[in-house]
């Protein structure tokens, strides 16, 4: 497998994890309550910063040839 698709399948890791954290940050501002609705929202919160993360190194790492 080339670099180029390699970082293409990581950059589809950052994006799910970027949209399963927009779900849950809506499931547990709009549909939880108590400490569950906390518990979610941590977990919610660790996916956009492990997505985030990974599509600035993405980004970052610049193009490959």
């Amino acid at each position: 497998m080339s670099v180029s698709m390699l970082k293409m399948y990581i950059s589809f890791v950052g994006m799910v994890l970027l949209f399963i954290a927009i779900g849950l940050i809506y499931l547990s501002r709009n549909k939880l309550k108590g400490w569950v609705a906390g518990l979610v929202s941590l977990l919610a919160y660790i996916c956009l910063i492990v997505g985030g993360l990974i599509i600035v190194y993405i980004v970052m790492s610049g193009p490959t040839g």
